[in-house]
């Protein structure tokens, strides 16, 4: 009997490790290794069901020249992201007007610009560095990585992407229940709280993105240094989810040289970008 449940917990544990080595990705640019075993499309899924509710909940923005302004810079930054790193999303844009400092990108592509940013941004530049930023988040599937991290916590684990689909190719009924039980659902929430790596990778990666596309990264520390300004609780920096505005300024600044390179290149084809 002993040898019987010595030998029960092998399989399912041996399944455990081959899934955390079949899940392993490599984040682009940064090298990093992540824990990644929610499948593409079921991301995508999850991050268009979000967007959709989005549109229904949140005004719109009805300042044609404002969507346009940005569905210009949210357009050409997405480009060089799909030229670098070919995610092969389905890119929408949507302002949102509120006037609240925001913006994200879901998984899949599904930007979104709240008209609160703007007064931050400046310019076309700036713009390019908080879109960059958030596709970089995409792109790399941090939103995956996230959910990957809560559902390995709850004991979902399986070798390869089945687990998570029903003979249809949907969520099965079990991902759906544990996902329902974490409170994630298909809500923003779940997939938007970065780590801090997370952030410094968006960052770097970002600010590649926005050079490739023609705009000028040295403005990625200027919109840094504009952000720093905006009024934030005093929340101590061990306890805060995001680096502080001082250490993304200074590793941007670092970062610089490399997508100065890229920028040279672009800047040619694109020209000089406008104020917002």
């Amino acid at each position: 009997m002993d040898h019987v449940i010595r030998k029960s917990w092998v399989i399912p544990f041996c399944m455990s490790v081959m899934t955390l080595i079949v899940a392993c990705a490599t984040v682009p640019h940064s090298g990093r290794k992540q824990l990644n075993f929610m499948p593409d499309k079921d991301l995508d899924a999850l991050g268009a069901r979000a967007y959709s509710e989005l549109l229904v909940r949140e005004p719109s923005c009805k300042d044609q020249k404002v969507n346009n302004e940005v569905n210009k810079v949210a357009n050409r930054v997405s480009k060089a992201a799909e030229e670098m790193d070919h995610p092969g999303f389905d890119w929408k844009v949507h302002v949102v007007d509120r006037d609240i400092p925001n913006a994200f990108c879901l998984p899949g592509g599904k930007i979104v610009v709240y008209t609160g940013i703007l007064r931050y941004v400046k310019n076309e530049a700036g713009l390019a560095t908080i879109i960059g930023h958030e596709i970089a988040h995409a792109v790399a599937r941090h939103g995956g990585e996230r959910l990957s991290q809560q559902l390995a916590l709850h004991g979902i684990s399986s070798v390869g992407s089945e687990i998570f689909r029903d003979k249809d190719g949907n969520l099965d009924n079990k991902t759906k229940a544990v996902i329902g039980a974490l409170g994630l659902g298909a809500t923003i929430g779940v997939l938007l709280p970065y780590s801090r790596t997370h952030e410094m990778e968006a960052d770097r990666i970002g600010q590649l993105y926005m050079a490739k596309a023609g705009y000028d990264p040295s403005e990625s520390i200027h919109l840094w240094e504009r952000m720093a300004n905006i009024d934030k609780p005093p929340i101590p920096v061990w306890l805060s989810t995001h680096p502080t505005d001082q250490e993304r300024i200074s590793k941007l600044k670092e970062l610089l040289p490399e997508a100065k390179k890229l920028y040279d290149k672009a800047a040619m084809k694109y020209g000089l970008g406008e104020s917002i």
